[in-house]
């Protein structure tokens, strides 16, 4: 994990499912501005999976990933 890049949020989803993780997660990052990381703490099983996915369906980008920490970049609008 690439500790030099500061995120300008944390969540700690805990072991939220897939549903209700992207949910919140979409809701989270609405609440950023463009260009700004969120650090995502997700130790469900399936996501590993789901959030890459989540990301290239939404055009966030995934910038680091080691399970159960993401950081992904809120997209440019």
């Amino acid at each position: 994990m690439s500790y030099a890049l500061e995120p300008d949020a944390e969540w700690n989803a805990g072991d939220l499912g897939c549903g209700d993780l992207v949910l919140e997660l979409m809701t989270r990052m609405k609440t950023m501005t463009p260009g700004q990381l969120l650090k995502l703490v997700a130790s469900d099983p399936g996501a590993p999976a789901d959030i890459p996915a989540w990301c290239r369906m939404t055009g966030h980008t995934l910038v680091d990933q080691e399970p159960p920490v993401y950081l992904i970049r809120r997209k440019e609008n």
